[in-house]
């Protein structure tokens, strides 16, 4: 019994040990994903949707891409449009997510809803638009907001940020549940889009009249 309780003793430090270096070390890193720390504090006009976050995270990625390379890649998400250029067997019911630009899905507006569902009206909706450079997503009651914005560096390289935000809701609920499923797949799922979207980007600059990149781009997207 003894060496029982030894052993469920070491086994709850150590758990505790994982838990307290993932809060400390690998959260704060999976949050700020490729942010610096201007970009982390700065505040941006879909901070007021969702009046206090439980979880609010901000990524960015560097582009060698003009926002019109990148701009219809963002327009086009979603689930059973152009996928999230992520994991699709989770993410878009296993359909691969476009590899080109889908004119039927060109046509983004305010009002419009962001599928997170194949086949199904699930999903944020698109509260502001500004072409070329930013887009709001939220839920329609301040619990969950998604900001995309695009920044141009110079002539041919631009600064993609996305902010996610979600109030937690109430501990024992079903939603509770779904917050916690999602904002720790959020942080496989973001990472991998940034890069989905900047590979896709870069090709298209790369087949543009007159752009010339100051890095090789890829021939494929990053898996």
């Amino acid at each position: 019994m003894n060496h029982l309780r030894q052993v469920t003793l070491i086994g709850a430090v150590g758990a505790t040990g994982l838990l307290a270096v993932y809060l400390k070390l690998v959260r704060p890193w999976t949050m700020r994903w490729g942010a610096i720390d201007e970009e982390v504090a700065r505040p941006l006009p879909g901070d007021q949707l969702v009046g206090r976050p439980g979880f609010k995270a901000t990524r960015a990625i560097t582009i060698e891409a003009r926002p019109e390379h990148i701009w219809p890649w963002l327009v086009q998400l979603g689930s059973g449009r152009a996928g999230w250029y992520a994991i699709d067997r989770i993410d878009n019911a296993g359909v691969p997510s476009a590899q080109r630009i889908l004119p039927d899905f060109q046509q983004l507006q305010v009002g419009d809803r962001i599928p997170m569902v194949v086949g199904e009206e699930v999903g944020p909706v698109v509260k502001e638009l500004e072409p070329g450079r930013r887009m709001l997503w939220w839920d329609g009651k301040g619990e969950f907001s998604w900001e995309w914005l695009l920044e141009p560096f110079d002539d041919r390289t631009t600064r993609l940020l996305s902010r996610v935000q979600e109030s937690y809701p109430p501990l024992v609920s079903r939603r509770m549940l779904y917050a916690i499923v999602a904002s720790s797949g959020d942080i496989v799922m973001v990472r991998r889009q940034l890069r989905g979207i900047k590979a896709r980007a870069e090709r298209l600059a790369a087949a543009s009249p007159g752009f010339s990149a100051a890095t090789p781009v890829p021939a494929e997207v990053p898996s």
